[in-house]
């Protein structure tokens, strides 16, 4: 048999690079077969990682392919090529530089592991130490840190300064960004007269802000109910899901208008089938005008008490019988659902009462006149008889 004496064995140095499997991994360091040579080769947990390794197993297992750079040849006593200790670090390192370089010359938007959790922010491993500061995570103030150790996060470079070893990432750049994205989506999709669901983000005396995509719209305190409201938390609560009506959108000042009471059932609808005519009904009186007034029966539900059916007597002004806040019973003269009117009499209801006191009073003056009718006929008799 003829040996290939083209066949090379390769002996490394300070400074090389090389390719390798892992052979044994023990606690603090981490046996390599290297390829292509009789050199054997360690990489010291030290040399493992840019961050803190507990057990050289949390890194590397057996079997894994691994590129590392020569940091020291060990010379043998008998002769050999030599012990290689290695630096997977070092080529991580160098490979990360560059990759990070691109990532923020381009704003790439990746995804990292968080490794750690520390005072000041995270610390994730981009083949060296990248670290978020607390307020680069989110676009809120977060207040306890600990359950995101393990997460995957999309982050951004940030800031870059390979002299000082300084990496600081964002993951808060592509929220804001992701967000702007949403935003600018939805204001072209919008349009007034869109049904949609949102979620109440904030309350203000004047109304309610409601996200509907990435976008606020403001539900003005008029238009939270069909009856008044004296505060918009009297109807809705922050974190509420609602639906609301789109009723305009200012896009060059990036205003959207909402209503939550125009897809609420109105109060006229189906009033029909609550009160007909002839019912009788108690009502709050709500406005007088000169012609008569206006009597509320339902909420958002008014009826008109006419002046000819405010009293019996002749009246010049509504004011003269009636004001605002007074409670009145009322007879439902006609219902009107599509014209959306009511006709009301507090007269009907003294002529009522009118009828029924004479009633009792000529029943009564009919006994007191039988009465007396009989005492005068009897006295009369007597007066014959004698």
């Amino acid at each position: 048999m003829v040996e290939d004496m083209n066949l090379e064995v390769k002996v490394y140095h300070v400074g090389d690079i090389v390719k390798g499997r892992v052979a044994k991994v023990e606690d603090k360091q981490v046996l390599i077969d290297i390829e292509g040579s009789k050199q054997s080769g360690i990489i010291p947990i030290s040399e493992l990682s840019s961050l803190h390794v507990e057990k050289a197993g949390d890194v590397l297992a057996v079997g894994d392919e691994v590129i590392a750079k020569v940091k020291k040849v060990e010379e043998s006593a008998d002769g050999d090529d030599g012990l290689l200790i290695l630096s997977k670090k070092a080529v991580d390192t160098e490979k990360a530089w560059e990759d990070l370089q691109e990532k923020f010359e381009s704003g790439e938007v990746f995804e990292v592991v968080i490794k750690d959790v520390v005072k000041s922010g995270l610390v994730a491993d981009v083949g060296v130490r990248g670290f978020i500061p607390a307020s680069l995570v989110e676009t809120h103030f977060v207040e306890d840190f600990s359950d995101y150790k393990g997460r995957t996060l999309k982050v951004k470079v940030e800031e870059l300064d390979r002299e000082k070893n300084r990496v600081i990432l964002s993951h808060r750049a592509v929220l804001e960004q992701e967000q702007a994205e949403q935003k600018r989506q939805t204001y072209n999709q919008i349009e007034a007269g869109q049904v949609l669901e949102g979620t109440v983000q904030r309350i203000a005396d004047f109304g309610v802000f409601v996200d509907i995509g990435g976008v606020d719209g403001l539900v003005h305190i008029s238009q939270l109910s069909h009856t008044r409201v004296s505060h918009p938390s009297e109807v809705v609560a922050e974190g509420q899901t609602v639906k609301v009506k789109v009723l305009s959108v200012d896009r060059d000042n990036e205003r959207i208008s909402l209503s939550i009471k125009e897809t609420l059932p109105g109060p006229w609808d189906g009033i029909s089938q609550k009160v007909a005519a002839g019912d009788v009904i108690e009502g709050k009186v709500k406005r007088l005008a000169s012609f008569g007034a206006f009597v509320e029966i339902f909420p958002g539900v008014e009826g008109l008490v006419h002046i000819s059916q405010i009293s019996d007597k002749r009246i010049a002004k509504p004011h003269e019988v009636l004001k605002e806040g007074d409670v009145v019973k009322v007879k439902v003269l006609d219902v009107n659902e599509a014209e959306r009117r009511i006709s009301l009499s507090m007269k009907e209801l003294e002529d009522v009462a009118n009828e029924e006191d004479y009633s009792k009073y000529a029943q009564t003056s009919n006994e007191r006149t039988g009465f007396q009718i009989g005492e005068v006929l009897g006295e009369q008799l007597k007066k014959l008889k004698q």
